[in-house]
């Protein structure tokens, strides 16, 4: 079993900054790609970034340049900075990993979710 645990997300003015972290525990042997995901209510839920094990990256164009995804593979941790935010940023975010267990199975693990407001 693999749990995703995120945290740092909270209520910001239009402008600030925050950043959210997601540390992976578990049965854990190799973890591939870790992701930000978010769904806005009423919307579906959409990939807002991806970092491969290599630190290869892709981004959402709505956050190009406003927002960094980094992992650290020894802490199994994966972090969204997102700065210059916006109203329409105002989402829950959620963590997602894919890997590999001590088992040698596959897993795909979503977090709980953190919840980002960003209003005046």
């Amino acid at each position: 079993q693999v749990t995703l645990v995120e945290s740092g997300g909270g209520l910001v003015q239009p402008g600030g900054s925050l950043r959210l972290s997601c540390a992976a525990s578990g049965s854990i042997a190799r973890i591939n790609d870790m992701d930000w995901h978010r769904q806005a209510p009423g919307k579906q839920r959409e990939l807002v970034a991806r970092v491969s094990r290599g630190a290869n990256t892709n981004y959402a164009d709505s956050v190009k340049g406003r927002f960094t995804i980094s992992r650290d593979n020894t802490k199994n941790t994966v972090y969204l900075q997102m700065n210059s935010l916006k109203p329409e940023d105002t989402a829950v975010y959620y963590c997602k990993a894919d890997g590999t267990t001590i088992w040698g199975r596959s897993f795909v693990s979503w977090g709980q979710g953190t919840q980002v407001i960003v209003s005046s």
